[in-house]
């Protein structure tokens, strides 16, 4: 027989503790970690964030309203309370973590340019093709070289 090597599945799993994005809705874009598989549709979620703005309330939502990260609370308690949640959000660091993936930077990005005047809009579109300039010009002339 040969060597087989197991690797454990990609799929995030619909799983105590694990961190989920409101996409849509009343919450949208907001964090919140589930607390409690109701079925195979809806989980109970709390989002015990640091700001208040960002505060998601104990709920049931549906999954379909919601988007799986890859961050997970190890450990969570099924159906702790609010304080217990809190405390592993805090210990987790899920803030933290979620600040410096690349998913919510480039959704930061994404509302940053949302919010652009047309000014604005029309300085980024010079900016960038005197960038593009630059590099051509650098390119001729490696190309005027070789």
């Amino acid at each position: 027989m040969g060597d087989a090597d197991i690797k454990a599945s990609q799929w995030r799993l619909v799983e105590v503790g694990r961190v989920v994005l409101f996409k849509g809705g009343k919450f949208d874009g907001k964090l919140a970690a589930i607390v409690e598989i109701i079925d195979h549709k809806r989980v109970l979620v709390d989002g015990p964030a640091s700001k208040e703005e960002a505060v998601v309330p104990r709920h049931s939502a549906a999954l379909s309203n919601v988007v799986l990260t890859p961050i997970v609370i190890d450990k969570l308690p099924r159906a702790a309370g609010n304080g217990p949640t809190r405390k592993a959000w805090e210990k987790a660091e899920v803030e933290k973590k979620w600040e410096s993936s690349s998913w919510a930077k480039t959704r930061d990005l994404k509302q940053r340019r949302r919010k652009l005047t047309d000014f604005e809009r029309f300085k980024v579109m010079k900016l960038r093709k005197q960038a593009r300039f630059e590099v051509r010009k650098s390119f001729a002339k490696v190309r005027a070289a070789a």
